[in-house]
Parts: structure tokens; sequence; C-alpha cells
């Protein structure tokens, strides 16, 4: 028995920006679906570290990682870490990651992630007032601490090249941070992002995001979209029992959304980053605002009723069961900032959409508009989760989008 459902617009994908996209769409007064096999947020938009993250205009693939690459996939304790029994299936998009880290390609998907970012936090703070949840919004900013003199040396040429991109940027001395966060560790210097908006709570945050969709009349079906198949009047979307017509679909599936990409003409080189958290239950958290040692390749994340220690890269796929020695190397960098944490409270892991170049995929499929790509943001898909709904539903009214989307579309692959 086959269910069939029909809707102006089918969106693929219940994490922050399929939500998000599926409030906006359904706002400007078309019939939406918003297809999802988990309840909406419950993946990488509920495990991240809560920034909305205006300052993170860098690639993961820049000529100083490429230096340093031999030595991060081969250390077990390294931020970066490539799962070896992947490799062989990583291995055209590595190809392509070393390419893009080369100096003119890096600098130009810096430009163009910076392009995105100019209106996050604007943006955010807009979605929070319609969704009832500016309560959740902390405007503390964010901090970056560096432990040696060596390296706020290269945090200033670092910060001098954000600023070209319109990145607000403070350098402080070891003072200034410790007045900033006295409870942390004494740090040789630190780069402070006033602007930067923090989530006290990112699921409850997409929770409410989900709340108002369904309000604002998007019907949520628990299923797994595993087909596309265009017709003369739309597309099909087809899962285990259900067919679901559109006039126009959207594939934001995150780290899913390879193989509905290819079913609808693209292929794209989409793969996945495994991202890790640890928590503690505490009712004060020790510090007050997001902060990533930067040696460390996490951020320390004062939650609501809780510590949340995030982050680290893990190339690996979406099959093999979470690392063991990842969740270790957290809780041990964690406790050697506050060496009094004990066990934590839970542990998750979870799947980051990750492009070789960094730039999500936003646009249509190059077989036609009635397919739309709105997936790839890597870590920071929470943080552009507003703009990318405001250009799919512009691209849906068939309207110019406020940006030049070029960079972004699956046809530069």
């Amino acid at each position: 028995m086959i269910q069939h459902l029909s809707s102006d617009t089918v969106v693929i994908g219940g994490g922050v920006v399929g939500l998000t996209i599926a409030l906006t769409v359904a706002r400007r007064h078309r019939s939406v679906i918003l297809l999802d096999p988990e309840e909406p947020g419950s993946g990488a938009s509920y495990g991240n570290a809560g920034t909305i993250a205006d300052y993170a205009v860098l690639p993961v693939g820049t000529p100083d990682v490429l230096r340093q690459l031999p030595s991060l996939m081969f250390d077990r304790n390294s931020p970066l870490a490539i799962r070896h029994m992947a490799l062989p299936s990583l291995a055209p998009w590595l190809a392509r990651f070393l390419r893009q880290s080369l100096p003119a390609p890096a600098r130009r998907n810096a430009q163009a992630i910076a392009a995105l970012l100019g209106s996050a936090t604007r943006s955010w703070e807009d979605l929070a007032v319609e969704v009832e949840g500016t309560a959740l919004l902390n405007r503390r900013g964010c901090l970056y601490a560096y432990e040696t003199p060596q390296a706020v040396r290269a945090a200033e040429t670092d910060m001098t090249f954000r600023r070209t991109l319109g990145v607000t940027v403070e350098l402080l001395s070891a003072a200034e941070f410790a007045a900033m966060e006295p409870t942390l560790p004494p740090m040789a210097g630190a780069a402070y992002f006033p602007k930067a908006i923090f989530l006290s709570d990112p699921g409850r945050m997409v929770a409410l995001i989900a709340e108002a969709a369904r309000k604002a009349g998007v019907q949520i079906v628990k299923a797994r979209a595993t087909g596309l198949e265009r017709r003369v009047d739309g597309v099909i979307v087809s899962g285990r029992g259900l067919q679901i017509h559109g006039r126009r679909a959207v594939i934001a599936a995150g780290a899913h959304s390879r193989a509905l990409a290819l079913c609808a003409g693209d292929r794209v080189p989409l793969d996945t980053e495994r991202g890790y958290h640890v928590e503690w239950d505490m009712a004060q958290p020790p510090l007050t605002r997001p902060t990533c040692p930067t040696a460390r390749g996490f951020y320390l994340c004062p939650m609501a009723g809780r510590l949340r220690v995030a982050g680290t890269v893990e190339l690996g796929g979406l099959t093999a069961p979470p690392s063991p020695h990842r969740i270790a190397r957290l809780v041990a960098g964690a406790r050697a900032i506050f060496p009094h944490l004990p066990e934590p409270t839970r542990s998750w892991m979870g799947f980051r959409p990750s492009m070789p170049d960094s730039l999500p995929v936003i646009g249509p499929s190059a077989a036609g508009p009635e397919i739309l790509h709105a997936y790839g943001h890597g870590h920071i898909g929470l943080t552009l989760a507003p703009i990318t709904a405001r250009i799919v539903a512009d691209l849906l009214d068939a309207k110019t989008p406020e940006l030049d989307i070029a960079p972004y579309l699956p046809t530069r692959f």
C-alpha cells in the first residue's frame, strides 16, 4: 500500500537548513511537505557548538593545512583525522580537497564564504524573533585562545586577512583574555569576535523553528526519501510506501544528499565529516562565552544547564560506529583546561555534509530548476540556515537572490 501526497514544494531534510527553508517558503504562501526519517533537528543541527559564526570565513582547506596534512593524517590525536578504512572511498574527495587548498582557490573560497556570512548575525536575530527564540541568543561574542606567543603571531596574519573579508575581530593580550574569562587557564593571547552570537540551546532553537513551520502550514512527514523522478508536471519524491508529488523539490538532506543529487542528475563530490561532542550537566558552566583553544581544535560551549565540548574533524563516512578514541580525546582536552571535570554525562556523534572547497551547494539542478540543492554547509550549517532559506525561496519565486550564487551552484564541479 503506497501513500500518495502532494504539495507545491517538497523539502527533503529536517535539519536546521531544511526546516528554515520550509518555514520561509511556507510564509510566502506555498504549500510545503518536509520529509525526514528522524525527528526534526535531531542530527548535526542539535549536536553542534551553537555558534552563529560570522567570523568563520576560512575554508577547511588552506595552504597551512596543506603543509601540515601528512602529520595531521597520521597523528591519532590530531584535530583532523581520517579513518584509514575509508581512504579508498575518500581518495577522489581528498584529491579535490588538496587542489582547493592551494593559495588561489583557498582565497577564492574564503571570499565566497564571507559573502554568505555577511548577513549571518542580522539574519539569525530576525529568525529568532520570528520563532520566539530570542531568549536563546547570547550576544557575548566568541573567543579563539592561543597558548603560545608563536600562535599569537600567526593569528595576527590570520586576523588581518579576516578583516579584509569584513570580519570584526579584536586581538587581546593575555591579561585582557584573563579578564574576560577568569576561570580559564592563562593563555598567551586571544582573538575576540564581538558580533558572534551563541545559541544557549541549539536543539531547542531548532525545535522552535519546527514548531513555527508547523504553524505556518508545513506538513512534516517522518520518512526517508530514496528517489527523485522528474515528471511533466513536477517531481515525484519516493520513499518506502510513499510517493509525494511536488511542483518543485529541494534537496536539503545534509550529509545524506549525495545519492539524491545523483537521482536529480547532478554528480556532487559530497562526503561526510563526523563531528563529536561530550557534555557535563551542571547548573553553571565555568565560562561565559564559546571559546576555542585553537591548538586543541574544539569549542568549550557554556550551554543551558551543561558544558558542551564540541569539535574536531574526522573523515570517515556514514556507516562506521563512533570512535571511542575521538571521544576520549575530547574528554582529555576538556580536563586539561578544567581538571576537576568528572566523567561526562553523555557523548554524541553526528554527520556534517562536507565539500572539498568548503562551499555549500545552493541552486538549481543542471537538469532543470524543478529540483533545487541546499546542502554541504560543513561546519557552518547552523550559521547559514537563514540566508540559504532566503536564496532558495527567491529561486522558487523566480526572483534574483540577494547574492550572486554562481560560486555555490552544483554545476561548478
